[in-house]
This record gives C-alpha cells, structure tokens and sequence, in this order.
C-alpha cells in the first residue's frame, strides 16, 4: 500500500503510539494525528504528532468527528486501553448504540465493531503493525542463552495452552514451570499474569505469548515492551517465547540490554 498522505492514530498507552508516530514520519507521512484518551495516553505523544485531540474512552462520535474534519483516511490502532477502563466505560450514544448490538464484549468484538463505525465514514483501520515491521520478531532466539531440553518442552506445552485460550478468546499469554501450567491470562491483561504466574514459580518460570488463530492483525497483536521485561525480571522469569512475525518487540535495544542483565531469554518461533 501506498503510504497514506494524512495518518490518525487511536493512542492507547505506553511507548507504542509514539513509535508509530516517528515510524511512520521516517517512511514519509506528511501529517499525523492522534485521537488520545485521558488517563491512558502518554501526553509525551504531543511531541511526535502534528494534531493531537484529547478525549474519554467510549466517546466514539468525538473520535469520528474528529478524524472527518481531519480529513483521515487511514488510522491505526496503537497501546492498549487498560481493562478497568473498559469497565469504567461512560459511552455517548453512539457508542451505545454499537455496544448494545454486541452479544458478546471482548476486545475483538469491540474493536471490530469500532472498525465497522471507522469504515462508514471512509476511514481504513490499517494492520497494527503498519510502520514497524522491523519491529516484528524473527524466528529463533532472539537474546539470552539456549533453552534447556526441559525450558523447551515447556514452551511446548504453554504454546499448546496459549493458542487454546487466545482461540476461546480468554488471553494469550500462559506462564508454565517444569510442565505445570501456573498462569493463564484472562481480562486482567500481560503483566498481571506475569505477576501471577511469577509469583507461584517464585523462579525460572517460561512465559508464552501468541496471537490467536485467526488473529485480526488490525488490533489486539502481540506486543512485548520494556515494561515486559521489567516485569518479568522482578519475578525471576527465564523464558520469554512470542510468535515469530507475529509479536512485536518494541523499544528493541532496551529490550535486548534489559534481557541480557536478567539472563531472560527471548525466542520467536
């Protein structure tokens, strides 16, 4: 695809936003702006977009208004939007009226509905890994030392799990020792299922993050940042295996040096 003139970001939190935003400058965007949620949004985004609009989760006609008069044709989804936000929702009608069509809410349905809403104005909700595509994971071990026979056979295990869970749409991330399986993610999102599943390992947990089967690369990818592996390290984790060409590392050298400091290894396979 031909690089869009003007490009909307959907800024959740963390990092990710402000990556896409420079990403994208670099490959030649002429102007960006950024539909940014209060609570959630780093404000440091200000810094890397030209037009920057601030607004509540849920207010999906403020959102749709805002990229009509921008004059957006393509947007991207970027960071996530914390689940007690989600739960904390004050829709305006608009977004009433698409929550209320839902019979199940998750964030593939919400996220496809919203597509759906982004659409009928004529704006294309491009794949979230537009821009970053050196971002993405490639096969084989990424950073850290070898996996040992035993760390291997638990990846294969939590592999199994994690692509069960993400097709039943529960999470995508399990945390496994020695063939036991101590953590499955569900609404409370990555890093609380790290906590979780660190805690009861106390030591040398594997952790396993992969998209679903029939991932919609437009939102909810894989993504591991340096909060990750902070997380991570302050439970003693001492695997970390993603998807490869699927899962996005972000921040890739803090990552790397991070990792290497905690002997954590990270594999894509």
């Amino acid at each position: 695809m031909q690089n869009p003139e003007i490009l909307g970001i959907i800024a959740g939190n963390g990092v990710y936003p402000r990556q896409l935003a420079d990403a994208a400058r670099k490959a030649g965007v002429r102007k960006i702006v950024a539909a940014a949620f209060s609570d959630e949004t780093d404000p440091a985004l200000t810094q890397h977009v030209d037009l920057i609009e601030w607004m509540r989760v849920g207010q999906l006609s403020r959102l749709l208004r805002f990229f009509r008069e921008q004059k957006v044709h393509h947007a991207i989804m970027a960071g996530q939007i914390a689940p007690r936000n989600l739960f904390d929702l004050r829709p305006d009608w608009k977004a009433l009226l698409v929550l209320a069509k839902l019979k199940q809410r998750n964030a593939e349905s919400i996220f496809t509905a919203i597509a759906d809403e982004l659409a009928k104005v004529d704006v294309d909700l491009l794949p979230a890994t537009s821009f970053l595509e050196d971002c993405l994971a490639q096969a084989g071990l990424v950073v850290g030392p070898k996996l040992t026979r035993r760390e291997e056979e638990d990846v294969d295990l939590g592999w199994k799990i994690a692509k069960e869970i993400a097709r039943l749409d529960i999470g995508q991330t399990v945390i496994v020792k020695n063939g036991t399986v101590l953590a499955v993610e569900a609404f409370e999102g990555t890093n609380d299922a790290i906590k979780r599943g660190g805690a009861l390992a106390r030591k040398s947990a594997v952790m396993i993050k992969v998209s679903k089967p029939d991932q919609d690369m437009r939102f909810d990818v894989p993504v591991i940042g340096v909060e990750t592996i902070r997380i991570a390290t302050k439970v003693k984790l001492r695997v970390i295996a993603v998807e490869a060409e699927k899962a996005l590392l972000l921040e890739r050298e803090a990552i790397v040096d991070l990792a290497e400091a905690a002997k954590i290894s990270i594999v894509a396979r």
